[in-house]
């Protein structure tokens, strides 16, 4: 179903229900794993998506149509993630490397998480990025998605996405190189 049919289907009290489980079916599983590049945890994920959804439920009335549903619920995503670190960083009152350390034997330990040796290098090495890098390099790289679209979810201009997704890249090829 389009985005155009669920919107309309979404502002009919009648049918709200059934179009908000076709927009969870339709988005969840791409929702979670943009989550699960940035918290690493399943538990965690899983968790951020419910939230994610619970927010979209609350706030379908002031979707305005300006941009697309699906990036409307991508920046919801976003934020709960960027969000949720830095609560953890707060709460915990960890330093950086701490959580990168966490979060690193996450990918480790995690029965949910597989991958080659490679792939978990690449995780690994993107967990030393900042979490807006981070955010960045996963959007562009992993759900490769166009710059204009990531500048829509993040309000971020074209040219400072493209320069973090540089630096990010620079980065991560220096990483990679020094292990």
């Amino acid at each position: 179903m389009e985005d155009s049919e669920l919107i309309e289907k979404l502002k009919n009290e009648d049918t709200r229900n059934y179009a908000f489980n076709l927009l969870v079916r339709k988005y969840q599983e791409r929702i979670y794993w943009h989550i699960r590049k940035m918290v690493i945890s399943h538990d965690d994920s899983d968790d951020l998506v419910q939230e994610v959804f619970v927010k979209v439920w609350k706030y379908l009335g002031k979707f305005r149509g300006d941009s697309q549903l699906y990036t409307w619920i991508y920046r919801i995503a976003t934020n709960e993630c960027l969000s949720f670190l830095a609560k953890k960083k707060k709460r915990f009152f960890l330093p950086l490397v701490d959580v990168e350390k966490e979060l690193a034997n996450h990918i480790d330990s995690g029965h949910h998480y597989s991958g080659d040796e490679v792939q978990i290098k690449l995780q690994k090495a993107l967990l030393k990025l900042p979490d807006k890098q981070r955010l960045v390099f996963n959007m562009k790289y992993f759900d490769e998605m166009k710059y204009n679209q990531i500048a829509e979810i993040t309000n971020t201009s074209v040219g400072a996405l493209k320069a973090s997704y540089h630096h990010a890249v620079k980065k991560i090829e220096e990483i990679l190189t020094n292990d």
